[in-house]
């Protein structure tokens, strides 16, 4: 059975969760070797030459021990001593040859595999930021940093030098079994056929190590981001009292991993021991056959110490050809995971195929428009509505009646299930999501600030604003009378989630950067939610001016903000189940009403006595209030 790639990450998640059970999965090498070949042929140039250089250092390297022969039988045993400056001046070329095409070779591919490793984060990043929201919603971050950071470094082995030694170690030991078969046929085949007993073990050792270090990245993916999330909610941990909870949980995780590592460092250890006991199998078996040939004059003295040079030669390059493997093996599991990433659908694949919209008036209408998060569980019910371009339509229902997933519709975050969505009378499903989103402007109630200055924050939805444009809308958000306090003024540093201010200049800051955006349609989800009598109005003149001419929906929560609202549609159960103007929803006495009439109890509750004369607060853009009710001692109206 095919599993997709999403529910495949799905899976490495919930089994990297705190106290679950090690998950064992295996690499899918379809996937890795795809991602390598690409890999590859695209450096296939330095690869080359790093081939070729790894090939000359090489063969350079196999004159020392050729010249133990010449040096030993014709230099010693036969006293010609005019062959000693020659040998040695060879062996000092091949040496300063060695040296410096290994230098040559560092620098080539360690340059080569920094720059893929650079490459192929930007390239998984830039893939990431373009998947459906959805996939952010059911993903921690910390899988998403390791996917784009961790993952990536293994590439250096294949695209560094770690490809590169293991093809020159092939060539070493190719090269080196040459030469002892030559030397002496029936001592190599008996080595020959124990050196293949250690290529079987390690074959089944990478085998065992591979899962070993794809769990490794999944387990650090979610310490990280546990970590992250502790960390950052730091506030929160503090009041509950909850330091030793994120204690136990980050110990949990580090405790995993642990593990983790202990049991990938017995299998390298295990397969180094390995390798030991076939080196020393290797060498008795010299020492006796060896030893035999020379004594029946079979083999010089010359041959036998040129023989065990050159089994050095095939012995090192396996015990190499180990390590780098299993250094392989890791890298081909993160190129398993960043294949997983990559293979996944961006929610902007079709733009070339959609209709460009260079500009729109903001006319938006629900035709039937149902959808689920979950298959057969659907949020939103057979949703009809028209909000003209230029009005306001305000959204109003309980907890969980679908107001946010109709949003999330508007901003093309989720696609319906059934039904559609027209924009200016074109389907929004047929549109470029990048152009779409070019004219959608957001206000939310938990606004996000990216760790940067006030001016960075309010300028981040146009880039290349000019300063006059961000201190225009930051006068016009209100937001120049709280900056005027801080020493920095518009440098001022806002730390990571805008930390640094209250949440009514947050809130500000928010409304500027939607005002210097300009855009066609808007989405306030209680906007002034964050702030105070007094913050709420400075900015209420900054919301009418940033609604005129707009398209504009509003989540509201306090139903005073939406009296002058075009249309208020009344959600439950993921249906409209009342539409129209504040006065026709009150006159009608249905849903809405009841809202109002508890709403406007408990604050009238809260505020006045009862028998006093309640004035409901003016609306977001300042117009007038409903007029003044009586409040009974049993809240009704």
């Amino acid at each position: 059975m095919m599993t997709s790639p999403a529910a495949r990450i799905a899976h490495d998640q919930r089994a990297a969760r705190p106290g679950a059970a090690p998950a064992k999965k295996k690499v899918n090498m379809s996937n890795a070797w795809q991602e390598a070949r690409e890999l590859i042929w695209r450096h296939r140039s330095h690869i080359s030459i790093g081939l070729a250089l790894m090939l000359v250092n090489r063969l350079a390297g196999l004159v020392l021990p050729a010249s133990s022969k010449l040096l030993i039988d014709r230099v010693v045993g036969q006293h010609r001593s005019e062959l000693l400056m020659p040998i040695a001046l060879a062996v000092a070329a091949a040496t300063l040859l060695q040296a410096g095409t290994s230098f040559a070779l560092s620098q080539v591919m360690s340059v080569a595999a920094q720059r893929a490793i650079a490459e192929m984060r930007k390239r998984v990043n830039k893939h990431v930021l373009r998947l459906p929201v959805s996939y952010f919603d059911n993903t921690q971050t910390g899988i998403l940093i390791a996917r784009i950071m961790n993952d990536a470094e293994g590439i250096r082995n294949l695209v560094g030098t770690g490809l590169v030694q293991l093809s020159g170690g092939i060539v070493t030991a190719i090269l080196a079994l040459g030469v002892l078969f030559w030397l002496n046929w029936a001592l190599t085949t008996v080595t020959l056929i124990i050196l293949a007993l250690f290529g079987g073990g390690m074959a089944l050792a990478f085998t065992k190590l591979r899962p070993i270090f794809r769990e490794r990245s999944v387990i650090t993916a979610d310490v990280t981001g546990r970590l992250s999330q502790s960390l950052g909610g730091i506030r929160v941990v503090k009041t509950y009292i909850a330091e030793r909870r994120e204690q136990v949980v980050f110990g949990r995780g580090v405790h995993r991993l642990f593990r983790n590592i202990a049991r990938s460092i017995t299998g390298v250890s295990a397969l180094t021991a390995f390798s030991t006991l076939i080196v020393g199998a290797v060498g008795v078996l010299m020492i006796v056959v060896g030893g035999r040939s020379i004594l029946s004059g079979r083999m010089t003295l010359g041959d036998f110490v040129m023989y065990v040079f050159f089994i050095g030669l095939v012995a090192a390059p396996l015990v190499q050809i180990a390590s780098i493997g299993t250094q392989i093996s890791e890298a081909f599991a993160g190129l398993d995971r960043i294949r997983e990433i990559r293979m996944m659908t961006t929610e902007d694949a079709q733009d070339d195929e959609r209709t460009a919209v260079p500009d729109i008036e903001g006319d938006v209408r629900f035709e039937d428009v149902s959808f689920a998060y979950t298959p057969d569980v659907p949020v939103l019910r057979d949703i009809t509505f028209h909000a003209r371009a230029g009005s306001t339509t305000a959204l109003v229902g309980s907890s969980g009646a679908g107001k946010s997933t109709l949003i999330s519709l508007i901003m093309a975050f989720n696609h319906p299930t059934a039904g559609c969505i027209l924009i200016d009378g074109r389907n929004l499903a047929e549109l470029r999501m990048s152009d779409y989103r070019a004219h959608l402007g957001v206000v939310l109630q938990d606004n996000f600030l990216f760790d940067g200055t006030i001016a960075e924050n309010i300028g981040y939805s146009k880039p290349g604003a000019t300063e006059v444009e961000i201190r225009a809308a930051a006068r016009a958000a209100h937001c120049d009378e709280f900056i005027a306090r801080f020493p920095d003024g518009y440098e001022t540093v806002v730390g990571e989630r805008g930390v640094r201010l209250s949440g009514g200049e947050r809130q500000r800051v928010a409304i500027a950067r939607a005002i210097i955006a300009d855009p066609r349609i808007l989405i306030l989800d209680e906007a002034t939610s964050s702030l105070d009598s007094e913050s709420e109005a400075l900015i209420r003149d900054g919301l009418r001016r940033l609604r005129r001419g707009r398209t504009t929906f509003v989540i509201a929560h306090r139903l005073s903000t939406i009296a002058s609202a075009d249309q208020i549609l009344v959600l439950e159960g993921g249906r409209i189940v009342e539409r129209g103007t504040q006065d026709e929803l009150l006159a009608a006495g249905g849903r809405y009403r009841q809202l109002y009439d508890k709403q406007y109890g408990l604050e009238a509750d809260r505020f006045v006595n009862p028998g006093e004369d309640f004035t409901p607060e003016p609306d977001l853009d300042g117009e007038a209030a409903p007029p003044p009710v009586r409040l009974t001692p049993d809240r009704s109206l």
